[in-house]
């Protein structure tokens, strides 16, 4: 009993250790931010020598022409491909395929988030228009006494349909297709909705901002509707 019990706590750390190094933190006042979520990395890092972060993004140090990198189309739609490439050329650390797996990262955990009712890591992932309509949400179904019982079984694709950059502010719009299993239940446990047995397809559109002169380096999720 006592090595089962080991053996489950050594799991959870595992667990909490993987969910940090995705998420991470905020950093603390001179600290250098730390990877989470959708962060971009600096593609050129490894072919030059080190140098004072802050004084290269802070602008001090102009930053090194690199040749525009061709994005695989088959991630996005051809209306989306000027935006691609304008993103590509204002912001040296935007790496496409890095943007795709952090948005399925996100869109993965913003839904756990939701359904357990974590208003706190809902506030990290979203703006605060997207945040309010879940908070709205979260607190009608406790007040109906509600639980919902759901999971992401496979995000079966995660495609680029839409790309801006404007100012500083730049916005990439991804519909995502899963099959989802979610069952909701009241307040006596009964199930009123759904079923874990049988997943149905979701089809959303969900679109992720970021100020791209900003230090830190998350894309937050701006806007949602269904595709």
């Amino acid at each position: 009993m006592i090595v089962q019990i080991v053996i489950l706590a050594m799991i959870a750390a595992f667990l909490g250790l993987r969910l940090y190094s995705v998420l991470g933190r905020r950093p603390e006042h001179d600290e250098e931010p730390m990877r989470r979520r959708i962060e971009q990395p600096d593609p050129s890092a490894q072919n030059r020598p080190p140098v004072n972060q802050r004084t290269a993004e802070g602008g001090q140090l102009a930053p090194r022409a690199r040749e525009l990198a061709q994005p695989e189309p088959s991630t996005f739609d051809n209306s989306a491909e000027a935006g691609v490439r304008a993103i590509i050329a204002a912001d040296r650390r935007f790496d496409l395929g890095q943007f795709l797996a952090g948005s399925k990262a996100a869109y993965t955990m913003i839904l756990e988030a939701f359904w357990r009712g974590d208003k706190d890591e809902l506030r990290q992932l979203c703006d605060d228009d997207v945040f309010a309509g879940f908070e709205s949400a979260i607190d009608a179904r406790l007040a109906a006494g509600e639980t919902i019982d759901a999971r992401v079984i496979r995000i079966e694709e995660a495609r680029i349909v839409g790309a801006s950059i404007e100012a500083k502010t730049a916005r990439i719009t991804v519909r995502f297709m899963a099959d989802i299993a979610s069952v909701t239940r009241d307040a006596d446990g009964n199930v009123i909705a759904g079923s874990l047995d049988d997943a149905i397809e979701a089809r959303d559109l969900w679109t992720f901002r970021r100020d791209i002169t900003a230090r830190d380096p998350d894309w937050l999720l701006d806007e949602t509707d269904e595709a």
